[in-house]
């Protein structure tokens, strides 16, 4: 078994193994994870048809054929396939020898696209998760509250009700701004952030579950009745376009298509756009003047302290409107990786030496400024790859879906579904909380974070006990004996008690918190 492979099974035998006790706690107030509750909203209001299509009246749910028919759905659906062409162009050139396909007759196997338009598919809502701690990019808007779906195979007339339906490897994320335009709540009052993060947080402490708590969090003073086709502001599709099992001739790879459409509310139509801060490296590679260009906008001693603090907001000239997240992507630098190229060392055409990146650094620190967590030209590599869209997906817990979302296509459905998402998602709803709670009482709200690699490290004093505390599953940092050959960006990178880390690679220093063996 590969490396790579073993650390996917064992990541997989302490998220299954381990989590269910200590996960329900840390997301109460930024998310909504109970799939009984889940199970009445998407019957509801909350279902996908029911949004997209407001004007229906029925709670009768789309079929996947059915929703990419909607005149809205329709440049979603040839934006994909328009991907999926180009994805396959791109293979038959690189691997002409390897076979390319659906079904288990080709290396690379690719994801039915027939799924997409079938009437035993639908999309079902598998989650919703407050991300008010993004408000930094639209103060206006409060942040965003997705709703995620999850593709699924509907019941079929003699299923048995005890079965679990197949969930397809695909989500739709429906984002809706956390405050519409006009913020006025039924009553004709008008909504603040501060009054929408205290229904969030409040909502946090109901002992209810099922119907009973789903009608708490709709009714007129609950989190979910500001929420309506109105708020919606674009979606998120996620879905793994392609699988090749371990062979004779490599490893298995499984590539995860990612694309955004907004909403454009005039035509009705959700329109392909470009994907925040996914930097388009190919684009900018191919263009000397562009690259100079984006080199001159993020060394700014005030993008690059965004940079840092993983706030930034990349100018849509230098990104891409689609990426593939391949997973696993490892620790040595290749083009799997989105900023692969972009580093002096990585291609013969570098925007960034690291020459470059000490003085920004230097320049930084001389005008008072205090990064938290670049400190080296390799931690500003780092954040190259993470702040982008793909490269924080190849960071995630579970492959290329770091919210897989809960399964509630069952008779017992809190059986059917171990955990809804990764480690990281979980170890990260302590810094959401404090952004919700800084929010709620009028407080300026700390966005920050740290490198996707690694849970987040505020609030560690609620995380000491569990699973997420001190880098559980995550990237470590192995020291070496002579002080100065330590990067700065990773001195902290080390693993909670019962773990160790391990290394691979010549002379590498990342590895992973792995059981130490007895």
């Amino acid at each position: 078994m590969s490396r790579a492979l073993r650390f996917l099974v064992i990541m997989l035998a302490l998220v299954c193994g381990a989590l269910p006790a200590s996960a329900a706690p840390l997301e109460r107030g930024t998310a909504i994870t109970d799939p009984l509750v889940l199970r009445e909203l998407d019957s509801g209001r909350f279902g996908i048809g029911r949004l997209l299509w407001p004007e229906r009246s029925a709670n009768i749910p789309l079929t996947s054929g059915q929703l990419f028919t909607l005149p809205s759905m329709l440049p979603v659906r040839q934006a994909i396939d328009a991907e999926f062409d180009r994805y396959i162009v791109r293979h038959k050139r690189s691997l002409p020898s390897e076979a390319i396909g659906v079904g288990d007759g080709f290396a690379l196997q690719l994801f039915d696209r027939i799924q997409l338009d079938s009437g035993d598919t639908r999309f079902v809502l598998a989650g919703i998760v407050n991300r008010m701690d993004r408000a930094y990019v639209d103060e206006a808007s409060c942040g965003d509250i997705r709703l995620i779906y999850r593709l699924t195979r509907m019941k079929t007339p003699g299923t048995d009700d005890r079965a679990v339906l197949p969930r397809l490897p695909m989500t739709l994320n429906l984002v809706l701004k956390a405050k519409a335009g006009h913020g006025i709540d039924r009553n004709g009052k008008p909504v603040t952030c501060s009054e929408i993060a205290k229904r969030w947080l409040a909502a946090g402490e109901f002992s209810l579950t099922g119907a009973p708590l789903a009608e708490k969090l709709l009714d007129e003073n609950g989190p979910l009745d500001l929420l309506g086709y109105e708020n919606i502001d674009r979606i998120e599709t996620n879905l793994q376009i392609a699988h090749a099992p371990k062979s004779a001739v490599r490893d298995f790879r499984t590539d995860y298509l990612l694309k955004v459409f907004r909403y454009d509310a005039a035509a009705r139509e959700f329109r392909e756009a470009p994907m925040e801060n996914q930097i388009d490296r190919d684009r900018i590679l191919a263009d000397d003047a562009l690259g100079r260009e984006f080199k001159s906008w993020l060394l700014d001693p005030k993008h690059l302290a965004e940079f840092d603090s993983g706030a930034v907001l990349i100018p849509e000239k230098f990104l891409a409107n689609g990426a593939i997240a391949a997973t696993p992507a490892g620790f040595e630098a290749s083009d799997l990786q989105p900023e692969f190229g972009l580093m002096q060392g990585e291609g013969a055409k570098a925007v960034f030496s690291e020459a470059d990146v000490v003085t920004a650094l230097k320049k930084a620190a001389a005008g008072g400024m205090k990064l938290q967590n670049i400190r080296s030209a390799g931690g500003f590599e780092r954040r190259l790859n993470d702040v982008t869209c793909s490269g924080c997906h190849q960071t995630r817990g579970i492959g290329g879906f770091h919210f897989p979302g809960v399964d509630w296509m069952a008779v017992n459905p809190s059986n059917s579904t171990v955990v809804p998402a990764s480690p990281h998602f979980f170890g990260d709803q302590v810094r959401r909380r404090d952004i919700l709670t800084a929010v709620r009482d009028g407080k300026a709200p700390d966005y920050s974070r740290g490198f996707a690699s690694r849970p987040q490290l505020r609030g560690s004093t609620e995380l000491v006990g569990t699973e997420y505390s001190d880098g559980w599953g995550a990237h470590c940092y192995a020291p070496s004996n002579t002080t100065a050959s330590n990067d700065a960006s990773f001195r902290a990178w080390t693993c909670a008690e019962g773990l160790a880390c391990q290394v691979s690679g010549k002379n590498a220093r990342m590895g992973m918190c792995f059981v130490k063996s007895r």
